[in-house]
């Protein structure tokens, strides 16, 4: 039988209900709506200790303290909330009197779209400092949000049915895939997108928030998610907005030489570029959700096995659902319009001038193809020459067909289409697949087609199916970050 999805009402009741929960509800902006919820269900007495929206930003900052970059709609704001208002709860709160209750502090800060010239889209951060019992320390779960309805009243429903399906995630569910997916009871992709999620504390301490972000875009909930060098959730907007891009999209299965000569070299041109600033440039390996896919699931295990290694060797990863770069490109313009660089290799490019791949578009390849080169976009490609019997190809001698190398060739003409000329030959036959395969046989000499200090990262964590034992690791420090 399917699990019946209880309404936000039924689930505020049912909270109310619970004799143990009991704590504090703080929002700033888009109204008091969650607890809303609460009130209207009936025993909130039972619930609540407070309620509040220091809604005037001198008052806010009076409470809470001013924030170093002057940002009301921020995670720093957010934990500052949830922290003093559970602070004050254990400071206000005889435990003698209250000996089986488990405290909460609610609270979310959120801006609703503002109907200006750049239509600023609404979003906000949303979480809960919670005990699970009594005795417990508290853990905490964050949230950031982007809402998508077009009036104010619409994102501020959302934004009440979101806070509650949070609140009863957090004292019903300990399953990291049915907590997130909890949360978009009675919800939809078209109101709210949530792009980031964050666990911490006793109760989620079997959980890796990499994972929950995984979770995020399988589920459809998002389309992208970020990590950074530390390995940690990065929120996109703070990453990317207004911002250079330069990004290379890969399996990474291993990450080889080749990926390493190949941002390195489009990095040296990219930075060339009169409108690239070198000291705001972000840059991101990306990965596809359909590269995370082996026999038809996601191996989240490989996912993260990927993720370590990049992240190790001072890397920026970002896994999305964007199979076509023109959708990729779309998304980067959310953040920014200043220049992006794409770096691919020539199989890539030569997908994105077949016409099949566009054939959903009413406009076909001119839509697709326009789409992606609308935006300021460089792409810059890394030669192919797999063995010693082949010819070396480039953007120059690539083969593409005959009606569409038209098209092709006015991006080539205009040099939106660049050759990487400082690549390394001796690179140009290494692929990921034959070192994985490598790996998983116990051949030897794959060490060589790595970057240093990777081998030992897979010997020792014994990844991609290395299994000999024999070996030693080696003594080579990590690479550093190409780019910070």
């Amino acid at each position: 039988m399917k699990n019946v999805i209880l309404s936000a009402g039924q689930k505020a009741l049912s909270i109310n209900l619970d004799d143990h929960i009991y704590g504090a509800f703080s929002e700033i902006g888009a109204g008091q709506e969650v607890v809303r919820h609460f009130f209207r269900a009936g025993g909130a007495s039972g619930t609540i200790a407070k309620a509040m929206s220091a809604y005037d930003m001198d008052v806010s900052d009076a409470i809470y303290g001013k924030e170093n970059d002057g940002r009301y709609v921020s995670e720093s704001r957010l934990k500052k909330i949830i922290a003093r208002e559970y602070f004050l709860l254990e400071e206000r709160l005889d435990r003698k009197k209250h000996p089986k209750k488990s405290f909460f502090s609610f609270a979310n800060t959120i801006t609703t779209t503002k109907y200006n010239e750049d239509m600023t889209p609404g979003h906000g951060w949303m979480g809960v400092r919670f005990q699970s019992n009594s005795k417990q320390e508290p853990n905490e779960v964050i949230l950031h949000i982007r809402l998508h309805e077009n009036k104010a009243k619409l994102q501020q429903e959302t934004v009440g049915i979101l806070g509650v399906n949070l609140m009863y995630a957090c004292f019903n569910y300990q399953k990291p895939e049915e907590f997130v997916k909890s949360l978009y009871d009675n919800l939809n992709r078209k109101q709210v997108e949530i792009d980031m999620v964050q666990m911490h504390g006793e109760q989620f301490n079997h959980i890796d928030n990499r994972l929950l972000s995984l979770l995020l875009v399988k589920h459809g909930m998002t389309e992208a998610v970020i990590f950074g060098p530390d390995g940690k959730n990065m929120q996109p907007s703070d990453t990317l907005y207004k911002r250079n891009i330069l990004a290379l999209r890969g399996s990474f299965r291993p990450v080889t030489k080749v990926n390493i000569d190949m941002i390195k070299n489009g990095l040296h041109e990219f930075i060339k570029e009169e409108k690239v600033n070198e000291d705001d440039l972000q840059v991101l390996f990306e990965i596809t959700l359909n590269n995370l896919k082996e026999e038809g699931d996601i191996n989240e295990k490989d996912f993260l096995d990927r993720v370590d290694i990049l992240c190790s060797i001072g890397q920026t990863v970002m896994i999305s659902n964007y199979q076509r770069y023109y959708k990729l490109l779309d998304y980067f313009g959310r953040f920014t319009k200043k220049r992006i660089g794409i770096i691919l290799g020539l199989t890539n490019l030569q997908e994105i001038f077949q016409a099949q791949f566009y054939r959903h578009l009413n406009g076909g390849i001119l839509e697709g193809v326009g789409k992606m080169f609308n935006r300021d976009i460089k792409v810059y490609v890394y030669p192919s020459k797999p063995d010693q019997n082949s010819i070396l190809k480039t953007s120059e001698n690539i083969d593409i067909q005959p009606r569409i190398q038209p098209l092709y060739n006015f991006f080539t003409f205009n040099k939106r289409i660049i050759d990487l000329k400082g690549y390394k030959k001796e690179y140009l036959n290494i692929f990921s697949r034959t070192v994985l395969k490598m790996i998983k046989n116990n051949q030897e000499g794959w060490e060589n087609m790595v970057p240093t200090y990777v081998d030992n990262i897979i010997k020792e964590k014994k990844l991609f199916g290395y299994h000999n034992s024999k070996n030693k690791t080696g003594t080579d420090k990590p690479i550093k970050a190409i780019k910070k």
